[in-house]
Order: structure tokens, then C-alpha cells, then sequence
């Protein structure tokens, strides 16, 4: 205040609202005012009038509000007003809302006079659509220019539990290999919800329409909703798993929501294929026809496709064909004639394997058994037996086994000999021979003698207990072999039993004369008849020589007078046998003086008429009278053994024949050969019945030794000479 001139100045800017009460309407400042001269007081009262310096303003920069969304159109809600100090006309005038679809204002005024707004819900929300909705709340007043606040409405829409959980497909199609392991991960589904808090949390679960079955398969985890594998899984047993699985949250009133699940079981090569003999003939007989069904099998495999695709074939080559007959079913027939006698049975292996990878097997074997039939004949080990047996055999002897073999079976094989009945000079071989039937040993029945019988030849028949049976036969050749049973005999020079035969020669005897001739005859073959000569004594080993194969006695030198009259020559013929026999005979020679023709000259002359005149003359006597009866015993016998009724062509005819086999030959009944043995060796020759008598002959001559008939006696013999004895250069 100014005092002079009592004027009264604002000194500081004057602010209603600072001044007077918020709520008065009138504001007034009070002073006095004291005047000095005169003193005087003054009572002064200063309106303070209202200006529009004040904006509205909210007690909140931020409103939060919670709605639900299951809040229906045309609920309100109270918002917080907004302030403004001014009064009148500059207070607070009206409210405005930022734009919203979902939200509006109504402006409400108390009875004070303030207004305020209130916030109604014009469309039901959705959290799932907007969860929060932000708007901005404006306070204008009205004053000039007006002035206005805001303030943020934050509205939360609270979440109800108005949404099921949701798959992300309504149906699964899985594939899974069998024999998965336990726990193996199988699918892990996904279900959402759009609610959120307790309302979105989903727990899994399988309904009532999932078999036990395939719970039993597969486990469901609740939080997650992992399917693991829980059990076995085999194609086999079942190959499609249906599961409908639940989805349910946790909201106060739970929703769910449910899926179909189908697990495809997909196969792996994991069974083995399997066969099975549905019929099967065992055992057969080997003489079955072509094309006879011996098995029917079957085979399966519960894989599928190229797993369960089967090739079936058998173990090895087989006389038997494999061929199908329908779908896995296959029969086995015989595709060749069997044979038991090559193979007996047969181990059959079926093996059936699939197409897998890798491929898988089975096998299942049969023993086929063959039944044998009597289709094989007796085979004997030789095509021909020669049996050679020693004479003077005992009898009863074994001679040989005569075996045959029959590779049939039981009574197929039980074989029966027998000897096949033939008479040889009214005699049958089963008077000779005895088989045994149940082995085949052949046997003597007699006692052979060489000299008389010297071979048989007959047959063996085998025949097997077949029905029907058959057989064989088998030649049988019985050669009897020679043995030294026959001491040689002495024909010439001839002497009576036990007497010394006595011969006369000229003193006047030269070198090399023939004094005599010893002959021994040895009814055994062969080198068992060959006779060679010796001294057992010789007077005077000086005078006389003694040719061991022919057995001449010839002078060595000339006879003197100083010799003896009287010689002993002792001269021993032995045969070639082992052990060897003998015979002796001792003659005395006595010289005379009277010349006699020399045995020597007698063959440089003819000898057609002269051959028996004297010192041969006893020769031939003495022969025939020693081997006279001999000879006749030894031709009724071999004509008897050599008779037969009918020729066979299986033997040869009998030759009871004493013959040297070196370097001869025999034409006819003549004997033609330069062999030394003969020098001393009287023959029979049954074939023509006639005896051969080898008598020397000069030197480098051949010796032909001519036949002289049995029935001929020692007169006739020298009646015949002419054709007995001849010799050829």
C-alpha cells in the first residue's frame, strides 16, 4: 500500500485456490488498514474472483479395472473422477472416452455439482479375443479456453472358463514298427485351451471307448500327453490299435475335448515261417509208380508281404518233385524210379524261407523209409567156380563156398542152393556133391582117384524166398588134381614077381651096344609119371652106362676077358612126385661067346617083321603080361566114367590121358614128339581106347609112337608090328 497516496498494490501473484478453501465458492481476503494521522482503521475485503488457471486433473494417472468376460452389455462401472480447483464455470464441465467398441461413458453429476463418469460395458468381451483393452478418459472444464486431464483406463478382461481345449488335429494316423521297445516315445499330442490359468491347464486322458487292449499297449502320460509303448507289440497278434483320447482343463466347470488316435502296427521280418507235414507215406515200396504223392506240407508266416512271401524247396537232389498244389500248400511226389538196393531211405529236409531282409528259414525233415520188393536176381561173386581138388580126397571134405549175394531184403534175400541134377555115366552129381542150402559150402560125397575120373563140371542154382522167386545159376568146374599115389611099375625088362631077369650078350659086345632097355610105367600125370633111371649097383661102374630119361644100358667100353662073366646091374626108376616113388629091378648079365645080333642093329633095319625077334621079343611079352590087367582095369573104368547118355556142351569129354604137355602134339591116336621123357612111358589113351607105346627109334629121327587096341594081346601085338612102332627123318 502506498502511504502517501493510500493505494493498495498486489505485491505477489494471488492464487485462489491457495488461498481460499477448495470448496468455497466465494473467496475473500480480510485486511485492516490503519491510517496514522488520523489514526483510523479500515476493515477491507478483497474478493479473490476465479480464473481459469487450473486444469482437471485425475487423483490416478492409471486406472485398473478387472471385467470379466462373461460380463453382459450394459453393466457399469465407477471410474474415478477427476479434480479441478477452479470453480464455476472453470471446473470441471464434462468427460470424454478414447473410441472402443466394447466400452462407453456416462457422465454423472452429484449434488455438489461435481461430475464424474461412470464406464459401461456396451458388448460382452472376450479374453481370448483381447485380454486388455486401453482406453484414455479425458476431463474437460469450462473454462475459456477450457483445459482438460486425462487418465489411462486399463481394463483386464478376466479369463472364464468358456473354451474347451483344442487338438491340433480331431484324428491321428501313426505308424509304428512292432517289437518297439518298452517306453519308446509314440506321438506326443498337443491340446490347447485359450483360457488361461487353472482354465487352460489340460490334463490327458483315455475314455471309455479305448479298449483295454490297447491300454494295456500304451500308457498316456496326463500332463504332457506322451502315448509310449507299454506292452508287446506284435504285428501278428494285433496290427491296428484304435485309442480315443480326452483333453479335459481345470477350470471350476471343466470343458474337454477328445481325439481319435489310431496306431498302425507295421510288420518286420521277425517270424520265421513255419511248415507242417499234413501227410506223409512211410514207409513205400521202391517199385512205386511215377507220380505217386508221397507228403502233402503246408507253410505260413505270419509276417506280411515280402516278410511273409515263402519259397519252399528241399534239402538236396531227390528222385522226388516239390509242386504246388493251392496257397502254401505243396505236395511231394516221386519224379523216378527208386531203387532200395542203391538207396535205402532218405533223409527229406523242407526248407521254406521268406523274402525279408534278412531272409528267415525254418526246415522240417523226414525219414523216407523204402519197403523192398524182390526185383533183384542172386548175383554169385564169379561167373564160373574152378574148384581144383587134390585126389584120394576124404570124403565128406569141404571143397569150396559157392556164395551168392541178394542185396533185396529179409525173405527177398534169404537164398536156398542146390546143385542142379545131371547124371554123368548113370551117376548124378548129387551121388558125388552135397551144397549145403543154407551157405553154399559144396562138399565131397566120395573119394576121387585122377587116374580115373579127372573132372566134372556141373551148375549151382541160388534161388531167394521171393514172391515169386528168383534165382541164378553158376557153372561149377571140379578139375581133380593129380597126387603120387602111384609107385611106378617096371615093364621091361618083363620078370615074374620077385624074380632077377637074366641077360646073355656076346663077349664080343662094342662101345655103346644097347645091352637093355628098363621101362616103368606110372599111371599119375604129369611131372608126378615122369621117370628118370638110376644104379642102385653096377658091378663094374667102368663097363655100363645108364641114360637116366630112357633108361638104355649101354656099353662104355668094350668087354674084355679080364672082366667078370658075371655082371649085376641093380637099376632104380623113380617118379618126379613129392615125395617121390620107386620101383627096382636087378638084372645079371652073362656074356657068352656066341655072337648075337646087336639090339642096336635091329632098328638099322626095317622093322616090319623083325621088331619082336628076340631080345625085344621078351620085352613085348614081359609088357603085356604085367600091364595086361592093369590096362584092362584102367578101361572099364574110364569108359564107364566117360559114357554119357547125351553130349553136354557144358563139359568136355573126359581124357583120362598120361601125357608129357612139352613139345608134343596129338593127331588122331598118334603121338608125335622129340621129347626125351617119352623115351620111357607107356600111355593110355582112352579116347580111342587104344594103348600108345613109345619104343626109340636112330638118332635124328622123330619118334612116332602109334596106337595098339586094348583087347590086343602080347601075340597080337607081335602079329601087328608093322603098324605099331614107325619113324620118319
Amino acid at each position: 500500500m502506498n502511504k502517501e497516496t493510500g493505494e493498495l498494490y498486489i505485491l505477489e501473484k494471488i492464487d485462489r485456490e491457495y488461498l481460499c478453501s477448495k470448496t468455497a465458492t466465494t473467496c475473500f481476503i480480510k485486511i485492516e488498514v490503519t491510517l496514522e494521522n488520523p489514526i483510523r482503521i479500515f476493515n477491507i475485503e478483497i474478493e479473490i474472483l476465479d480464473i481459469n488457471d487450473n486444469a482437471p486433473r485425475f487423483r490416478r494417472d492409471t486406472i485398473h479395472l478387472d471385467v470379466s468376460e462373461s460380463t453382459h452389455e450394459g453393466e457399469r462401472f465407477s471410474l474415478s473422477n477427476a479434480v479441478d480447483p477452479d470453480i464455476g464455470t472453470n471446473s470441471i464441465k464434462t468427460y470424454h472416452l478414447s473410441e472402443s467398441e466394447y466400452f462407453d461413458i456416462e457422465i454423472q453429476t452429484a449434488r455438489d455439482g461435481a461430475k464424474f463418469a461412470d464406464l459401461i460395458l456396451r458388448r460382452v468381451l472376450d479374453r481370448e479375443t483381447q485380454a486388455v483393452h486401453s482406453l484414455i478418459l479425458t476431463a474437460v472444464d469450462g473454462g475459456v479456453p477450457a483445459r482438460s486431464g486425462t487418465s489411462r483406463i486399463i481394463v483386464r478382461v478376466l479369463d472364464t472358463n468358456d473354451n474347451a481345449p483344442k487338438f491340433d488335429k480331431d484324428i491321428y494316423k501313426i505308424y509304428l514298427m512292432e517289437n518297439s521297445p518298452i517306453g519308446n516315445l509314440v506321438a506326443k499330442l498337443n491340446a490347447t485351451d485359450l483360457d488361461e490359468g487353472s482354465n487352460s491347464d489340460i490334463t490327458y486322458s483315455f475314455s471309455l471307448y479305448t479298449s483295454e487292449k490297447t491300454q494295456e499297449a500304451f500308457s498316456l502320460n496326463p500332463n504332457n500327453g506322451e502315448i509310449r509303448v507299454k506292452g508287446v507289440i506284435n504285428y501278428e497278434d494285433f496290427r491296428i490299435y484304435d485309442m480315443e483320447v480326452i483333453a479335459t482343463d481345470k477350470g471350476t466347470s471343466s470343458l474337454s475335448e477328445q481325439c481319435k488316435v489310431t496306431i498302425l502296427v507295421t510288420d518286420m521280418n521277425d517270424n520265421h515261417p513255419e511248415i507242417s507235414i499234413k501227410s506223409f507215406s512211410n514207409p513205400i515200396k521202391e517199385d512205386v509208380a511215377v507220380d505217386t504223392v508221397i507228403a502233402v506240407v503246408s507253410v505260413s508266416d505270419k509276417d506280411s508281404e515280402e516278410n511273409g512271401h515263402i519259397d519252399v524247396h528241399v534239402s538236396e537232389k531227390l528222385p522226388f518233385a516239390l509242386r504246388e498244389l493251392s496257397d502254401n500248400y505243396y505236395e511231394l511226389v516221386v519224379s523216378e524210379l527208386l531203387d532200395r538196393e542203391k538207396v535205402a531211405e532218405y533223409d527229406i529236409t523242407f526248407i521254406v524261407t521268406d523274402r525279408g531282409n534278412p531272409p528267415l528259414s525254418d526246415n522240417e525233415t523226414v525219414i523216407l523209409e523204402l519197403l523192398d520188393v524182390n526185383d533183384n536176381v542172386p548175383r554169385f561173386s564169379q561167373s564160373t567156380y574152378t574148384i581144383q581138388v587134390m585126389e584120394n580126397n576124404p570124403p565128406g571134405g569141404l571143397l569150396s563156398s559157392i556164395n551168392a549175394v541178394d542185396p533185396d531184403l529179409h525173405e527177398n534175400q534169404y537164398l536156398v542152393y542146390f546143385i542142379v541134377e545131371k547124371e554123368i555115366a548113370n551117376t548124378s552129381m548129387s551121388m558125388l556133391f552135397s551144397i549145403n542150402p543154407e551157405n553154399g559150402n559144396l562138399y565131397a560125397l566120395k573119394t576121387f582117384d585122377y587116374e580115373i575120373e579127372r573132372e566134372f563140371v556141373f551148375h549151382v542154382e541160388a534161388r531167394d524166398s521171393g514172391v515169386p522167386p528168383l534165382s541164378s545159376n553158376v557153372t561149377v568146374h571140379i578139375i581133380i588134381m593129380d597126387q603120387n599115389d602111384n609107385t611106378p611099375v617096371i615093364v621091361s625088362p618083363w620078370r615074374a614077381q620077385g624074380s632077377v631077369v637074366q641077360e646073355k650078350i656076346p663077349r664080343s659086345t662094342d662101345k655103346g651096344t644097347l645091352i637093355a632097355k628098363v621101362i616103368a610105367l606110372d599111371t599119375d600125370s604129369v611131372h608126378n609119371s615122369r621117370i628118370t633111371y638110376q644104379f642102385l649097383q653096377n658091378t663094374d661102374a667102368t663097363l655100363f652106362s645108364l641114360d637116366q630119361y630112357n633108361g638104355e644100358i649101354r656099353t662104355t667100353r668094350m668087354i674084355s676077358y679080364r672082366d667078370s662073366r658075371h655082371q649085376r646091374l641093380v637099376v632104380i626108376a623113380k617118379d618126379n612126385g613129392d615125395p617121390s616113388l620107386s620101383a627096382t629091378i636087378t638084372i645079371t648079365l652073362s656074356t657068352v661067346e656066341t655072337a648075337l645080333k646087336s639090339y642096336a642093329d635091329m632098328t638099322e633095319v626095317p622093322l616090319e617083321y623083325d621088331i619082336f625077334s628076340d631080345l625085344n621079343l621078351y620085352l613085348v611079352i614081359g609088357l603085356g603080361s604085367v600091364s595086361f590087367l592093369l590096362l584092362i582095369t584102367i578101361l572099364v573104368t574110364i569108359v564107364l566114367k566117360c559114357q554119357k547118355p547125351k553130349p553136354s556142351k557144358a563139359a568136355p569129354p573126359c581124357r583120362n590121358s598120361l601125357i608129357s604137355q612139352r613139345n608134343s602134339t596129338i593127331a588122331d591116336s598118334t603121338l608125335v614128339s622129340n621129347d626125351a621123357y617119352w623115351y620111357s612111358l607107356f600111355l593110355a589113351e582112352t579116347r580111342k581106347g587104344k594103348l600108345v607105346v613109345r619104343q626109340p627109334v636112330p638118332k635124328g629121327t622123330r619118334y612116332v609112337v602109334s596106337s595098339i587096341p586094348r583087347s590086343t594081346g602080347l601075340s597080337e601085338t607081335s602079329d601087328s608090328a608093322a603098324s605099331t612102332l614107325q619113324y620118319s627123318k
